[in-house]
């Protein structure tokens, strides 16, 4: 448990050995259906591992890039130490920024960019108006493993400028009737830091069917920092103080000859919200008043403004068709349905004022961010293309209709408007195996429309009015890439791809480039027609990346080094009234990842990952490359390492370090930031008892101080430390 893998997964010498790094920058996006790693017969040779991120499932060693596997050992490891699901992520893949520990994720960025997440294939939440929300939608008791394809993606048409995660889904494997009950207990032993959760999966198989149903349910409690005090509820909301419940069914039968063809349905109705029992104190309400005291934000047990929960409610339906043998080829089709809403916290702030409502500066307002899609995606591969073997083709087309609005909940006025987005995308790729090269290279066409309803801006930006309309984009998106399987140990690859994305329309839609101060209005040059919005041009982003891996006999060792550019930006910056805005100036981002493990003896092994990240753009428009990337674009450097030791055949202990490292940038000039690093230490032990196993978690073990790094810069109601020590115990047994 905790090892990370790279073009393999080790068996035999550490029955605990996780998989993590390295391998794809396909054209490519994670199936709903789970493709099994090839389970080789000599337990002490590293194994092929195959990745479902070509949607027919594809040889690791095989793909030009960088994918980063997280198993379920490794999920199971990070559950035992904590609820913040995307701390896993921080912990295994390296391009992945520190966890922020709030319900906002802005800041946690995938190589400087934006990425896209998706469930069985299906995405969370919507690049049209991206509430920084969509990471925290289903329990991770119900995930089979998550790829990450590191680096800009056009697979999903949009929002992948940093790359996808995807996380696929259990399905049954063995036949027969299999039940699964987890219970776990945490606690930082403060008033009020119980949390609880409890899950049960039950699955039955037979050579013709299966089916799972799971189901869980959770309390979390408020958190505590190292020094005793409570941790600020952030402004978008946390998932602390905090309830849950999550329902997944899948069912699917096989047919036809060979049962080569199969039928698969599946459900999932995720719903997180508020208990409400505490809210943020603000003790310094002057803009910065924390930050410049040196007084860390705290929460008081008082309930938030407002009169309704913040909430995640995440509901999608997905129908997928496989034949495996279909004109020589293999065959899939998904269709999806996906409901998702995001309510936030309430506030006082200048942007939700209106007169006409209530006197100036007393208006309580909250805003709500609903979602909703529809999908249909195929494709048919085959790697014998008229009968030659190792001649690869894959065929296929998207379809997508999106739409997203965002609301005031209280009041029932309208923020953003409705906006839909459709996409047509065809796309093909051909691949070619020789020896010990591997060849391939595609297109994909994005033709896709922006529809934005009329509206009317809200008193704060007097009331424009703004004229409705299209906006179409269509972009031919290539990649090509190559593998050079030098020898059984080492191998090198380069590529070339990509990425397409839509900025947070939302946010333009909210601005329309008027950066005057609020309570003065917008200037009369301001856009009033859609169209006529340059801040919804496409960012399209250029990635070149080289890398080469090493397997040895007790190890393994990988480096891939990226540059991705894009003309236009997807980043934030922090506007003069101290909100989010968007950032379009061009970026240029440059980094060196790493990741390898090794095992000392049959019984202990290490691992670790590291990356190191720069990126720039210009201090005035039209201008050089010139000022680095702030914090809420670009993370600093980290380094994560753990000792695995199987102590005995029944248990193991998982040691754990994460540091993140000291940065200053723009010194002397505008946007200058000073980041002081950390290094956190983590403990997980498992032990087999009977059918069941318990596990002890010890996160942030020397209760450590500290501030992540998006706390330490000058933003609205950000001077927030990091959680505390907080303790785990959990049983899980099957029938």
């Amino acid at each position: 448990m905790g090892k990370k893998n790279q073009h393999s997964i080790f068996r035999g010498k550490v029955p605990t050995l996780t998989s993590s790094i390295i391998a794809s920058m396909l054209f490519a996006s994670a199936s709903a259906t789970s493709y099994a790693a090839d389970e080789a017969a000599d337990d002490e040779e590293f194994e092929e591992v195959i990745v479902t991120g070509s949607r027919t499932g594809k040889a690791l060693n095989k793909i030009p890039g960088a994918v980063s596997i997280i198993s379920e050992a490794e999920i199971a490891r990070d559950l035992s130490l904590t609820s913040d699901l995307t701390a896993m992520l921080s912990r295994t893949v390296p391009g992945y920024g520190q966890s922020k520990q709030q319900m906002d994720r802005r800041g946690e960025t995938l190589r400087g960019r934006t990425a896209l997440r998706l469930l069985d294939g299906v995405p969370q939440g919507s690049p049209l108006r991206d509430g920084s929300r969509d990471s925290i939608f289903t329990d991770m008791g119900i995930i089979q493993r998550v790829e990450v394809v590191n680096g800009p993606s056009a697979t999903e048409g949009i929002g992948a400028s940093g790359g996808i995660i995807n996380y696929i889904t259990r399905t049954p494997t063995q036949n027969g009737t299999e039940v699964m009950i987890s219970t776990q207990y945490r606690s930082q032993f403060h008033t009020d830091s119980d949390s609880w959760r409890v899950a049960v999966n039950a699955s039955h198989k037979t050579d013709d069917y299966d089916i799972l149903v799971a189901g869980s349910f959770a309390e979390t409690g408020i958190a505590y920092s190292g020094d005793g005090n409570t941790i600020g509820i952030g402004t978008s909301g946390s998932d602390r103080d905090s309830k849950g419940n999550n329902l997944f069914i899948k069912a699917g039968a096989n047919f036809g000859d060979g049962d080569e063809q199969r039928v698969e349905v599946s459900h999932s109705r995720f719903i997180l919200e508020c208990q409400c029992r505490y809210s943020i104190f603000i003790e310094f309400p002057e803009f910065n008043g924390h930050l410049d005291n040196n007084v860390p934000i705290k929460s008081q047990k008082k309930q938030p403004l407002g009169s309704k929960a913040s909430f995640n409610d995440f509901v999608q339906t997905t129908i997928t068709y496989t034949h495996d043998n279909l004109f020589g080829g293999a065959l899939q089709i998904q269709l999806y349905d996906a409901d998702q809403a995001m309510r936030f916290e309430a506030e006082l702030s200048g942007s939700k004022q209106d007169p006409l409502i209530a006197p100036l500066g007393t208006l309580i307002e909250q805003s709500e961010v609903a979602a909703q899609k529809k999908g249909f995606r195929s494709s048919w591969s085959t790697d014998a293309l008229f009968g030659s073997e190792g001649l690869g083709l894959q065929i296929g087309v998207d379809l997508v209709e999106d739409i997203a609005q965002q609301r005031f909940a209280l009041t029932d006025r309208i923020w953003v408007p409705p906006m839909e987005y459709t996409s047509f995308a065809p796309f093909a790729q051909v691949s070619f195996d020789m020896d010990d090269f591997t060849i391939s290279g595609g297109l994909r066409l994005e033709d896709g429309n922006l529809r934005v309803d009329d509206f009317t801006q809200v008193w704060a930006l007097n009331r424009k009015f703004v004229n409705g309309g299209d906006v179409g984009y269509n972009e031919v998106l290539p990649n090509v890439g190559a593998i050079w399987r030098v020898n059984d140990q080492w191998s090198v690859f380069a590529s070339y791809s990509k990425g397409f994305t839509l900025p947070n329309v939302g946010f333009a839609l909210r601005k329309i480039n008027c950066n005057a101060d609020l309570l003065e209005g917008c200037p009369n040059d301001t856009p009033t027609f859609v169209e006529d919005i340059l801040d919804l041009e496409a960012i399209i982003v250029d990635n070149i990346e080289i890398g080469f891996s090493w397997t040895g006999e007790d190890g393994r060792f990988g480096v891939s080094i990226f540059e991705s550019t894009s003309e236009l930006g997807d980043g934030v910056a922090i506007g003069a009234d101290g909100e989010f805005e968007l950032d379009r100036s061009p970026q240029k981002i440059q980094g060196i990842e790493m990741s390898g493990s090794y095992n000392l003896s049959e019984d202990v092994s290490i691992s670790a990952i590291y990356s190191s990240i720069t990126g720039k753009k210009p201090f005035v428009d039209g201008g050089p490359l010139d000022r680095e990337l702030d914090v809420f674009n670009l993370n600093p450097n980290k380094l994560n390492a753990s000792l695995d030791w199987q102590f005995m055949p029944e248990g193991n202990i998982v040691f754990g370090a994460s540091r993140f490292f000291n940065r200053d940038i723009n010194e002397g000039k505008s946007g200058e930031e000073h980041i002081k690093g950390a290094t956190l230490f983590d403990l997980a032990i498992n032990y087999q008892i009977g059918e069941g196993t318990l596990s002890l978690g010890i996160d942030n073990l020397l209760d450590k101080v500290y501030l992540p790094p998006t706390a330490q810069v000058s933003f609205y109601k950000n001077f927030i430390l990091g959680r505390g020590r907080e303790v785990s115990i959990g049983y899980t047994v099957k029938y």
